[in-house]
């Protein structure tokens, strides 16, 4: 069977490997469609990803189509597509035992700690699958960013019409930006990229964009763009609901079962760092402004997502 492997820093090859073995209870044997690229990924290619080993067989954002499945195997069937959440706890340690299951001892990230997708099957356990019947192969390797922001805009839980401020419009940064939208809510964009700015702009139709120069330019532009011009720190939104396009939903159900945690997005202020906190930004008392951080930790049966480097950098990202 063949795969892609960096065998060091800078340094592909193409490899033969064995088939699957054996399938053990609980595990099913996956086949490849599609694989994204994420910043880890370049990272570890560049030989700047500190969990990174060599050689290794990257790819951990997947769209996959069960092949066969190990006794117990209940939740997916041969032929059934799938997303992937690929970080693997062992369920045994005692953060797992306690629930604390993003903490595990034992973590492997499937195409960093362990071999990923950049072949054409292998095993993964079971409970790491989440299927869908409507996605494409390609929207299923998208599911794990998605879910960041579909997480993210979950916690700070917006209302229609509040003012949503994402820090960042990078890959994790857009995913946030599209599940603001689907809440309603009146969503600005800041960077120090203008050409980032503008793509938002352009392709995503959103009106409010912030150049960050740190000059404290920028809370004027902020009181600009939000209802009243009022900025204050607390609070929270209500959980509310609406009606969504079917695809979006479809996403949205899979982003939430992938079932991010945002352990790190839990400071009161704004981040010192795109995704180290998230704050939310109140008019007069009331819930006006979230800021979203989207540094996200992941828990082991509900999976963390790590970021697509696609949305802006290759064609298959929308």
């Amino acid at each position: 069977m063949k795969a892609l492997q960096l065998e060091k820093p800078l340094h592909w090859q193409r490899v033969e490997i064995p088939e699957p073995p054996a399938l053990k209870p609980g595990e099913a044997i996956v086949r490849v469609h599609r694989v994204g690229i994420c910043g880890t990924d370049i990272s570890g290619y560049l030989g700047k990803m500190p969990f990174f080993s060599y050689p290794r067989i990257p790819g951990h954002e997947l769209g996959v189509e069960i092949v066969a499945v190990g006794a117990g195997v209940t939740n997916v069937k041969p032929g059934d597509h799938c997303a992937v959440e690929p970080y693997i706890n062992c369920k045994n340690c005692s953060s797992c035992r306690s629930g604390h299951s993003n903490c595990c001892e034992n973590h492997q990230t499937l195409g960093v700690h362990c071999d990923g997708g950049l072949r054409s099957a292998f095993i993964v356990p079971a409970r790491k699958l989440h299927i869908s019947r409507t996605l494409t192969f390609e929207q299923l390797a998208l599911v794990e960013t998605l879910a960041i922001g579909c997480h993210a805009i979950d916690r700070g839980n917006p209302r229609p019409g509040e003012s949503v401020l994402v820090i960042g419009a990078g890959p994790i940064g857009l995913s946030v930006i599209e599940f603001a939208k689907i809440a309603g809510a009146n969503t600005i964009v800041m960077d120090m990229n203008q050409q980032r700015l503008d793509f938002c702009k352009d392709a995503i139709d959103i009106k409010h964009t912030v150049l960050l120069t740190g000059d404290g330019s920028e809370v004027e532009t902020f009181k600009r763009c939000t209802a009243d011009g009022a900025l204050r720190v607390g609070g929270s939104g209500r959980h509310r609901q609406q009606q969504e396009h079917e695809s979006c939903v479809e996403l949205r159900r899979l982003c939430r079962a992938a079932g991010v945690r945002g352990d790190y997005a839990t400071g009161l202020n704004f981040p010192a760092r795109p995704g180290d906190a998230s704050a939310r930004v109140d008019a007069a008392g009331q819930p006006q402004c979230v800021v979203a951080g989207f540094h996200t930790d992941h828990q082991a049966d509900r999976g963390r997502t790590t970021r697509h480097a696609a949305v802006d950098h290759t064609s298959q990202r929308v």
